[in-house]
């Protein structure tokens, strides 16, 4: 790890492990944004219009939410990596097909990953209970959303 031109509130230990927490859940929403927005373009059929403004919904959560991550990596004197290489790399998401999908097909999609991404947040909140309780707050603000947004989308299929 390069030197950090900001102190960290943490000592090097907590920061190291709060920031691999903070990296994995960086790339997991950026991977869920691309993917709410392939899903968003290639969405077809009966439902098309409300799944397709919801999805516009859930990118915008983990667009503010990369944001919230990245900038509280920055804050322990950590550089977050956020490059498209990285994201393909390192990402916990099952892969988006390509192509038009069904509106049925894409709720299923969506919900299987933000499944991923709240199992993966769960483990995040877990892990830095003693490493850095700020950061473990962030997680689960951004849990309780996704949660939320996951039963939304659970909810459409009946």
């Amino acid at each position: 790890m390069a030197k950090s031109p900001i102190t960290s509130p943490l000592n090097e230990s907590d920061k190291e492990h709060t920031a691999s927490v903070l990296q994995s859940t960086l790339v997991d929403l950026i991977d869920l944004s691309l993917i709410g927005k392939q899903a968003h373009w290639n969405v077809v059929g009966r439902h098309f219009r409300s799944v397709h403004l919801q999805l516009d919904e859930l990118v915008s959560a983990a667009r503010g939410f990369t944001d919230d991550v990245a900038e509280r990596a920055n804050a322990i004197g950590v550089s977050p990596n956020g490059k498209a290489k990285t994201v393909v790399e390192s990402t916990g998401l099952p892969e988006y097909p390509d192509n038009w999908q069904s509106a049925e097909a894409t709720i299923e999609r969506i919900v299987e990953a933000l499944g991923q991404v709240i199992k993966r947040l769960r483990a995040g909140i877990d892990e830095t209970d003693k490493s850095d309780l700020v950061t473990q707050d962030l997680l689960i603000e951004i849990a309780q959303e996704l949660e939320k947004q996951h039963w939304m989308w659970q909810a459409q299929q009946t």
